[in-house]
Parts: C-alpha cells; structure tokens; sequence
C-alpha cells in the first residue's frame, strides 16, 4: 500500500466539499488514471471538468504515471483569465 495526498483549488476543492488536502491510502501499483476514476465515482461532480488537470510532486502528468509512496498530487481546475 501507499499513501498520497491531493490538494485541491477552486473549484474543484469546492465540488470536494470545501476539502483542501486528502489523504488516500492505495494499492502500490496505483495510477494516476486510477486515482482519478476513483475521485469520479465518489465526487461525481468531478466529470462535469473535461479540463482537469493533474500534478504529481508539482509536475504536470499524464494519466498513465504510477503513484509513489508520498507523492503529492493536485488536481487542476480549469483556469481563465484576462
């Protein structure tokens, strides 16, 4: 097993419930892809971003990267601006 925390930021943090920072303890051959199904299933919310974006240890990545033990991981909200 191991164990990553997710931060959050806005508007997902608030379709987490107001949640800044979880702790999830995984099976150690976890995905990022994974993870993110399970976030879908129990934050439905959560589908309505097709521009969600993840971090691992502060980087951008993909989908297919395989978690480590302590890794932070952020989920990215879409952003605008002007």
């Amino acid at each position: 097993m191991i164990t990553v925390k997710i931060v959050t930021f806005g508007i997902v943090r608030d379709m987490l419930g107001g949640q800044s920072a979880l702790t999830e303890s995984l099976p150690s051959d976890t995905r990022l892809e994974d993870l993110s199904a399970l976030l879908n299933d129990r934050y439905p919310a959560l589908r309505r971003l097709d521009a969600l974006r993840y971090a691992v240890n502060a980087r951008y990545a993909g989908k297919d990267v395989t978690l480590q033990h302590n890794d932070e991981i952020a989920l990215i909200p879409p952003v605008s601006g002007g």
